[in-house]
């Protein structure tokens, strides 16, 4: 039984302040209690194992302690916990950080100091797992510092979680909060830079017409742009990548083998990227038909700065997803196949065999996913489908669901607001991972084309049954509607939104625009999943909608690039935004890493040159198309003497998929240093196969539809204009949209206008179809005089 459905009933009496003494009563087991367990101990656990608690004579000091052994185990855990009430449980203050102790005796590698807190109107729930106990046959001592506790939290109970067979002995628990943060830091720039941020346009732009952007390890940048949505680059066999190098500004231009326009990416455990996938073909002149997506794959090593090919996908996946897993296992799905129409293939890349592997051994539910689906991965191995996507329409039903890979199943999940306006939405899975959080903003619908909205979407993935909540809107900037910017009005949002995480444990959202491929909306601003409100900040001078993207560089700066109108042009500027956190003066610096190979559960040292009060792993970016479902924020619980600080890992791969990651220290301030590169893997990653020691009710009972494998077929029907664009006029790349705004009448000199307004210059009408009557004169040529006069 999970530990909130032991706290019903019982009474909390105002908090009082925490003093600078001991904060645990009764830690050392001295006082005896009821039911067996000393006074303000209480057992807890869940699964299915066998279990006993014993109040033993081996003790670290005084004459009791405490045992808690699996004889048996299935699942779930056992733990001898601070009484959950307001006699017995710690109180604490929001804000603020506490240092934890004891002494313990295991023999078992499997224990975990586990943390519950007390919500001032959610009650008590399951908050995080902070440090794992090596094995330890003599007492010793084990400390960690918390986390800052969350807004609404009055209380906390703890102790050491037992999840594989055999014991943990603890005895003489402490803890204290931590010392006042340093105060406040002198303003380095502007007051407006301190308080915004600020934007640089870099010198030297871009010289592929990249979409896709994936931070390598070590630092630098891969921009894939394949044929850059460029008929003519396609036609010619001309294919770029090019590598960017942030400490010199420099670019590497990458023979790139085939058309990764619009593939998927992902990287691997050793730091090399996957490249699933990509552009076969062009939709036909006539649209007739759509765009068709290869089975090829490759691997990007960024030593060598070459591409290797993989075996082929079962599949060709032109718009896939794809999402690493607990085991470094990669998995994808939805997209186009070779013959455009919509594929319903799971595919599984094995790390074990460095393959794609066949069909018949991938479980299948014959499922489409769409468009760059956002497959996010949960605590418990299970993928949460966030309902962000791209292109047209969600999947039917509630637009969001769980999908349970070895169950092979599907259960809707509720709550998302417009599920068929999130088209080129975010998701995030806010910070830190441990809670479970996920955050989708923004969107729009390409094939309806109303004006993006301003919706954002809250799920916490720790319910038993989560569903989606309202958020905060998203705030309002200028768009362009053709005459320069003016302040957005009403409901107008944005789609084609990039969402950061920050190492100050914020998100930053920015970019976008408010039609398909038309009109941009300039704001920035920081999301905060603490407060869960907006922050305004500066704003990019560079329009980036369509085919842009933003992501976090090692120093702690975003860099975005891209921008694809409708008219097929291409923004080769890049920006870098230098949040405030740049402007609060020194930051603190990891002053030296004693180990860079990393397992599941390890405690390691770094050295700093001053306080510090945090510290994470990010992920390195690999987005496109507003999407990137593997960006994750892994607090790591820290133990500190002096300039030494202990990082605890979490054991849990699923939290942490194997790989490389930015690991940052950041001071009370929430001022970063530069990040430094670390490796994390096995060989627990490679055997955790049971995460649920640190479950608890996590997502246990979610209560919409679920559906098991559906009956097996080849593909989807997708239509060939699923990408929003009327491919009777003009050249590839340019996009004359199959509904216009709702604000353009529906006459030739009213579209015509608003193209012009757009700059889409002379366009030749493919064909002799006109659909949009915008050639009324049937001169082959669209909004010419004659087409005006007939209007």
């Amino acid at each position: 039984m999970g530990v909130g459905a032991l706290t019903a009933g019982l009474l909390l009496t105002a908090p009082q302040p925490a003093s600078a003494a001991n904060l645990i009563r009764n830690p050392g087991f001295e006082t005896a209690g009821t039911g067996g367990m000393p006074y303000c101990w209480e057992k807890s656990g869940w699964g299915d194992n066998d279990f006993s608690f014993t109040t033993t004579n081996d003790a670290h000091t005084g004459g009791k302690a405490m045992k808690v052994e699996l004889t048996r185990r299935v699942d779930g855990d056992r733990k001898a916990l601070i009484t959950e009430s307001a006699e017995c449980a710690p109180v604490v203050t929001p804000g603020r950080q506490y240092d934890l102790g004891l002494w313990y005796k295991t023999t078992t590698p499997d224990a975990s100091i586990t943390l519950f807190r007390h919500d001032a109107t959610g009650g008590w729930q399951y908050w995080t797992d902070l440090k794992t106990l090596d094995l330890a046959g003599d007492w010793t001592e084990a400390t960690v510092r918390t986390p800052e506790v969350p807004a609404g939290t009055d209380r906390v109970s703890w102790g050491v979680s037992v999840y594989g067979t055999g014991s943990a002995t603890t005895d003489d628990y402490t803890m204290d909060q931590v010392a006042d943060p340093v105060p406040p830091p002198q303003c380095t720039g502007t007051a407006e830079q301190c308080a915004n941020g600020k934007w640089d346009v870099l010198p030297t732009q871009n010289p592929v017409r990249s979409m896709h952007s994936v931070v390598l390890r070590g630092g630098k940048v891969l921009l894939i742009a394949g044929s850059g949505n460029d008929e003519s680059m396609f036609e010619a066999g001309t294919f770029t990548s090019a590598v960017y190098d942030p400490a010199n500004g420099s670019y590497k231009v990458i023979p790139t083998p085939k058309d990764m326009f619009c593939a998927g990416h992902v990287q691997l455990q050793d730091g090399r990227v996957l490249v699933m996938s990509g552009n076969k073909g062009y939709p036909s002149a006539d649209g007739r038909v759509g765009y068709q997506g290869y089975k090829d794959s490759y691997v990007f090593d960024p030593e060598t700065e070459t591409y290797t090919k993989t075996n082929d996908m079962n599949d060709g996946h032109w718009y896939p997803s794809a999402t690493v897993l607990g085991n470094g296992d990669v998995i994808s799905f939805g997209g186009l196949k070779e013959d455009s129409t919509g594929s319903v293939t799971a595919e599984l890349f094995s790390e074990a065999e460095q393959q794609w592997l066949p069909t018949w051994k991938v479980n299948q539910t014959w499922s489409y996913w769409g468009l760059y689906p956002s497959m996010i991965l949960m605590q418990d191995g299970r993928l949460f489908y966030s309902g962000s996507h791209v292109f047209g329409n969600n999947i039917p039903g509630t637009g969001s669901a769980i999908y349970d890979y070895g169950a092979n199943t599907i259960t809707q999940v509720p709550g998302l607001r417009k599920k068929d306006e999130r088209d080129q939405s975010a998701s995030v899975l806010l910070p830190p991972a441990q809670d479970q959080k996920v955050l989708t903003l923004g969107g729009g619908n390409i094939d309806s084309n109303p004006e993006a909205n301003r919706l954002t979407d809250i799920i916490d993935l720790k319910q038993p049954s989560p569903s989606y909540v309202a958020g905060p809107p998203i705030p309002q900037g200028t768009v362009d509607l053709g005459n320069g910017p003016v302040p957005q009005t009403g409901n107008q949002g944005k789609m084609y939104v990039s969402a950061v995480l920050l190492p100050d444990g914020k998100v930053l959202e920015t970019g976008g625009a408010l039609h398909n491929r038309a009109n941009p909306v300039y704001e920035t601003s920081v999301f905060d999943p603490e407060s869960e409100t907006f922050d305004p900040m500066a704003v990019d001078p560079e329009a980036r909608g369509y085919h842009s993207s933003a992501f976090l560089l090692p120093d702690g700066r975003v860099m975005t690039t891209g921008d694809n109108p409708g008219n097929g042009s291409w923004n080769h500027d890049v920006s870098v935004y230098s949040p405030p956190y740049l402007f609060k003066g020194p930051r603190p610096a990891i002053t030296s890493v004693i180990d860079t190979e990393w397992n599941y559960g390890d405690t390691q040292r770094i050295t700093v040159d001053r306080p510090i009060a945090k510290a994470e792993l990010i992920r390195p970016a690999a987005v496109t198309h507003s999407s990137d479902p593997n960006q994750r924020f892994v607090d790591l619980p820290l133990s500190v003497d002096g300039d030494n600080v202990d990082l605890n890992v979490t054991s849990n791969p699923n939290l942490a998929p194997p790989g490389w990651y930015m690991l940052f220290a950041v001071d009370a301030n929430g001022v970063p240093s530069v990040a430094k590169w670390v490796h994390l893997q096995g060989p627990q990653a490679l055997k955790a196969t049971d995460a649920s020691a640190h479950v608890h009710d996590f997502a246990d009972s979610p209560e919409g539809k679920v559906a098991g494998p559906g009956k097996k077929r080849t593909s989807q029907k997708v239509g060939p204009t699923l990408s929003g664009c009327d491919r009777h006029y003009g050249s590839i790349n340019v996009c004359v949209p199959t509904d216009f705004p709702a604000e353009v009448k529906k006459t030739t000199a009213a579209r015509c206008e608003w193209l012009k307004a757009n700059d889409y210059g002379r366009l030749k009408v493919n064909g002799k179809d006109d659909p949009l009557r915008l050639d009324r004169n049937g001169d082959g040529t669209a909004c010419g005089k004659g087409d005006l006069r007939k209007s």
